[in-house]
């Protein structure tokens, strides 16, 4: 896979780095010459030039690459990157680093993004995840589709522990994928039963508010707030 990374901040070059390591090509834009630490990255292909200019990307050969990062600090010059990747350059698939949070509603098809990634919300996610019990986390939205991932470790008090998977009637337009106990995972069948401490990742579709209240107080035995606890990669516009 060609992948051309527009910043070669901290952030692109541990993308850089890491891509490298599983084999594929990789090419590091930047319009600062402090940025072309050339040797943190000597496997990579180099360029200096402003990635937010078609000639600089018509340079790189952003129409022979398979996917573009958009890994600047700037969500302005990341934008402007994206665009003209898939309006231009008609770059499958392109994925935006979104510095402030406030920016997110910004980062969609609109702007030619197809994976937005927001540091704060996946971090802001993981801090949930990790302390919550009986709360739902939405821990990741699969942007082509709408659909969201959400994660909720059993209370004890929970009216579903005890029940096999196939006695719960679960909220229309939701899936349990996968419960994790004690660090492993497991594919749940009709006969698993569940314990108090799973943390259980559940599917749900596109706008289903209904269907997730539903689910929280359906695990958990109270009814949820207004709106379930929500973080990840994207969200929507305030």
């Amino acid at each position: 896979m060609r992948v051309v990374i527009a910043g070669a901040g901290s952030v692109g070059r541990s993308i850089a780095r890491e891509l490298l390591g599983h084999g594929h090509q990789v090419t590091l834009i930047d319009r600062q010459p402090a940025a072309m630490r050339i040797a943190s990255v000597a496997e990579a292909e180099w360029l200096l030039a402003d990635a937010c200019e078609p000639s600089a990307l018509a340079e790189a050969s952003v129409d022979q690459c398979d996917v573009v990062v958009a890994a600047t600090g700037d969500d302005k010059a990341n934008l402007v990157v994206s665009l003209l990747s898939k309006t231009e350059f008609g770059v499958p698939r392109v994925v935006a680093r979104v510095n402030n949070p406030k920016n997110e509603w910004m980062f969609d098809g609109a702007w030619g993004v197809d994976v937005p990634v927001s540091t704060p919300r996946i971090m802001t996610s993981l801090v949930e995840e990790a302390v919550s019990v009986g709360d739902l986390v939405r821990i990741f939205r699969f942007h082509q589709s709408g659909a969201s991932m959400h994660e909720l470790t059993l209370p004890s008090s929970s009216p579903v522990v005890g029940r096999r998977v196939g006695e719960v009637t679960w909220p229309t337009d939701t899936v349990l994928a996968a419960i994790i106990r004690e660090d492993r995972p497991i594919a749940p069948s009709q006969d698993d039963t569940l314990e108090a401490g799973d943390e259980l990742l559940i599917v749900v579709s596109a706008g289903a508010e209904a269907e997730l209240r539903a689910l929280q107080e359906l695990l958990a035995g109270a009814p949820a707030p207004t709106s379930p606890t929500e973080s990840g990669p994207t969200a929507a516009r305030p």
